[in-house]
């Protein structure tokens, strides 16, 4: 599969086969995020990787998102920079992290996977139940599994309502 059509198929999965996902598409999906750009390849980032079903159940509920526990995999990404600002202004921990979980997610979907970030979670309680000290913050969490139902269709705007060129219009 090729990045346009990984691209195309992806969809925010919330419901999972009962079925583990391999070792070595994991490896190959964390894989992805690790080669991902960052800023001055500092590579500032964790990916905590829970399979643990125990534990999986305890994220879903400091997550307030019962889906979770449902899942095969949860990994939670943990920008370790939290005070780093880029030159331009925008905390680098969230840009760099987004960046190395869509890698992630559009490796998943080559790999038959599916995928749903998570921006829903109490950072204290999931912070505390995976070890993750008070000095860096979880950016964001995502599911990965085997989906148990397809794709819903895509409503996206037309480009001319999102592209500008030259000057914002």
């Amino acid at each position: 599969m090729d990045v346009y059509e990984a691209i195309a198929k992806r969809f925010s999965v919330r419901t999972f086969q009962d079925k583990p996902v391999e070792p070595d598409k994991l490896e190959r999906i964390l894989t992805a995020g690790r080669d991902a750009p960052s800023g001055r390849n500092r590579q500032m980032w964790k990916f905590v990787v829970v399979r643990d079903a125990r534990m999986r159940q305890e994220l879903s509920k400091a997550a307030e998102q019962p889906f979770l526990a449902k899942a095969p995999v949860i990994i939670a990404v943990v920008g370790t920079t939290p005070d780093a600002i880029m030159h331009c202004g925008i905390p680098a921990d969230p840009v760099d992290c987004a960046i190395a979980i869509d890698h992630m997610v559009l490796a998943a979907t080559a790999e038959g996977l599916g995928a749903c970030w998570i921006g829903h979670f109490k950072q204290d309680a999931c912070r505390e139940l995976l070890g993750i000290p008070q000095s860096v913050k979880i950016v964001e969490m995502f599911v990965l599994g085997y989906p148990a139902e397809g794709p819903r269709p895509k409503s996206r705007k037309p480009l001319d309502q999102v592209v500008c060129h030259e000057k914002y219009s």
